[in-house]
């Protein structure tokens, strides 16, 4: 009798038992070419995206101080620029320097990549920028001087006296004679040439304003006139108070009252000052405490713009002798020390329901 064949078995479906990886395999393949097709549109509206340029090129300034984070932030707030992470993350991992003060020319068709790398080389610059604030000493004049690579050295690292003979200025101390403003100069300019500028612009600004100067003022010279101007800058930063404050200081001049200006006790302090001033810092006698001598200081107390020289040629026509701040922006002037005393306690309520 015959045995009956086993059944042959089936061959298994190869194609069933493979078809989970492939597919797999191309899900992996098609998400990473989304994810590539991603990261190359943020890299071209972030890294690789065009500098935005009026023309062929345009000047790109660099302050002194101004940081990387700063520059990113400013340029995504300008709207120049999305996904600004991409920029602070390329800068954190392949730029290893700081940003360098000076003019850059930007030429059309870069990219955000190349502008970064070009504002880590100082030699990149083009031009030295050079800004002084209103209000500024002439210490931080000459520190920001000294401190640019760009600028030739000549006399800024001389003693003072030495400085200003080797700058030809008739004054003693440097300190109120150079006009703020923001300036441009060639890279490798000299200190001297930028100094000069500055002195001779000053120089010009104070003639005009002096020959032009309301009549009976309390000033020998237009030294003098320098000197208040500059007090009259440090006490506000509000245009429409700068003939308030001239007019108090120059009826305390002809009343025989002195000044009691604080910025005049600080700028006498030096180096001292650390951000206070006390009851006996008022006390100490100092050639530029307005709180123990008669008149003006010596010299001005910091650089004064135009509008600051212009108020102090043209003081307001008020009987006001007194002003102090009012603790939410501006100051409140008054004509009699009872007024004067009503306002000092409105200004500490204001402080003290701050803190």
């Amino acid at each position: 009798m015959p045995t009956a064949k086993p059944k042959a078995k089936k061959p298994a479906n190869k194609s069933t038992k493979k078809s989970a990886p492939k597919r797999s395999n191309r899900g992996i393949l098609i998400g990473s070419i989304v994810v590539l097709v991603i990261c190359t549109i943020i890299l071209k509206m972030s890294l690789f995206k065009n500098y935005p340029v009026d023309g062929k090129k345009q000047m790109l300034a660099i302050n002194t101080g101004e940081t990387y984070t700063g520059f990113i932030e400013q340029l995504a707030k300008d709207n120049k620029v999305d996904f600004p992470v991409i920029l602070k993350i390329y800068r954190k991992v392949f730029i290893h320097d700081t940003l360098k003060a000076g003019v850059y020319e930007v030429r059309q068709g870069m990219n955000m990549r190349q502008v970064l790398e070009m504002i880590s080389n100082v030699d990149n610059a083009e031009m030295i920028r050079v800004q002084v604030i209103d209000g500024t000493t002439f210490k931080t004049l000459q520190e920001r001087l000294k401190k640019d690579p760009l600028v030739t050295k000549s006399v800024v690292n001389l003693p003072t006296a030495q400085m200003m003979k080797e700058l030809e200025i008739p004054y003693s101390h440097p300190e109120g004679l150079f006009a703020p403003n923001t300036y441009f100069y060639g890279k490798g300019e000299s200190d001297k040439k930028i100094l000069l500028d500055l002195y001779k612009r000053q120089m010009k600004i104070l003639d005009e304003a002096w020959a032009k100067r309301a009549a009976d003022l309390p000033y020998r010279d237009k030294y003098e006139a320098l000197i208040m101007a500059s007090i009259i800058e440090k006490e506000t930063s509000l245009e429409n108070e700068l003939n308030q404050v001239s007019g108090v200081f120059v009826r305390r001049l002809k009343l025989g009252m002195r000044l009691q200006t604080d910025p005049t006790v600080i700028y006498g302090m030096g180096d001292k000052y650390q951000g206070k001033i006390t009851k006996n810092d008022l006390r100490t006698p100092t050639a530029y405490n307005t709180y123990t001598i008669n008149g003006l200081p010596p010299t001005p107390i910091a650089l004064p713009g135009k509008k600051a020289i212009e108020a102090a040629m043209h003081p307001d026509n008020s009987d006001n002798v007194y002003f102090v701040a009012t603790g939410n922006g501006g100051h409140k002037f008054t004509s009699n020390l009872q007024d004067h005393n009503r306002a000092v306690q409105e200004y500490i309520s204001v402080m003290r329901s701050k803190n």
